[in-house]
């Protein structure tokens, strides 16, 4: 283990706590209630997040219903995404994070899709410093809270036009900036630009975490090797695997959390029941879809798997394909039935 990325610890803003300095990433379908709490079975997660919630539609949530807002106490500290294109629709969306709890506060300026750019928002902000700039000091007027960005590196590699940006975001206020490694434009494909988060980290004295393409221990080192960020936000391999936080924490930042040998019947199982006790079954069952997309990922042949519960009509139906493929992939595996009997 490297000494020198150990002793770089917690993060603070203002005051909060984040330690290990590691964030799950804001995922679609994905960085609910029920998964968050599928990563602090692990643990290693410092700050969680939530998906990215549209800030005009915040406020008419329920918050003790809806699947967007919905949280436990346990997942803490806890960062709301927001994504707005003006102060109008932003501000109210902030006193209602505020009010069910949030601990810090994030503007979305990197999602790349077309329907978020049409409304204004997501990575076409950053095509617009005095926009983004009004956006974002908005906030910093409006809650005391840890107030944090999320960029890419913007339209094209111009060195000066992020330096400005990410220099403005420090001015209004930002108490910690993460940085998507790629262009607007790029896929995955494209391996993430850890050198060019490493020029944002050295332009601003506020935090700086990198995120992009983290799927194991030596991933995560090389990113802060090259990048000297002071985190990282981990999303697709995270979904995967979901005890990699563990590991990383342990292997990067000193813990010493327990990492068993995955039980992938047993973590499927649990996230399925935590699903159970989250949401209505239409709800579910596409947050089930969702997830087994990535988890299938750890099977030579996981693509059968994601598809055959892809195709299920109903939770009871999607359950039963899983557990079909279960048993034909871990020869151990003998039902869900037969891991109840064994837990009681």
């Amino acid at each position: 283990m490297d000494s020198s990325l150990v002793g770089r610890g917690a993060l603070s803003l203002r005051g909060l706590a984040v330690d290990p300095p590691l964030f799950n990433a804001p995922m679609a379908g994905l960085s609910h209630s029920a998964m968050r709490r599928l990563f602090l079975h692990f643990g290693g997660v410092g700050c969680f997040f939530t998906e990215m919630l549209a800030a005009k539609r915040l406020p008419s949530e329920n918050p003790n219903r809806s699947a967007l807002v919905k949280r436990t106490d346990a997942e803490s500290p806890l960062a709301y995404q927001l994504l707005a294109a003006t102060p109008d629709e932003l501000l109210p969306a902030i006193k209602v994070a505020a009010g069910v709890g949030a601990e810090v506060i994030d503007i979305n300026f990197g999602c790349p899709a077309p329907p978020i750019r049409r409304m204004g928002g997501g990575s076409k902000l950053m095509e617009s410093a005095e926009a983004a700039a009004l956006l974002f000091s908005s906030a910093r007027a409006a809650t005391d809270l840890p107030l944090t960005a999320k960029v890419r590196l913007g339209e094209t590699l111009d060195e000066g036009y992020l330096r400005d940006f990410v220099l403005m975001l420090e001015g209004c206020g930002a108490d910690l900036i993460t940085v998507h490694g790629r262009l607007r434009g790029e896929g995955y494909g494209r391996p993430p630009r850890w050198d060019w988060i490493g020029k944002v980290k050295s332009w601003v004295e506020i935090p700086v975490v990198g995120n992009g393409s983290i799927f194991s221990v030596d991933d995560g080192r090389r990113a802060l090797e090259i990048s000297g960020c002071d985190g990282l936000m981990v999303g697709r391999g995270a979904i995967t695997r979901p005890w990699l936080f563990s590991e990383l924490a342990n292997g990067l930042y000193g813990k010493e959390l327990s990492v068993k040998t995955p039980n992938l019947p047993d973590i499927y199982s649990k996230f399925a029941a935590l699903l159970v006790e989250s949401f209505k079954e239409h709800q579910r069952l596409i947050r089930l879809k969702a997830f087994t997309q990535y988890f299938s990922k750890n099977f030579p042949f996981g693509h059968n798997m994601a598809m055959r519960v892809g195709g299920a009509k109903s939770w009871d139906d999607a359950m039963l394909r899983a557990e079909e493929f279960f048993k034909s992939a871990d020869p151990d595996f003998k039902g869900w039935g037969s891991m109840e009997k064994s837990e009681g």
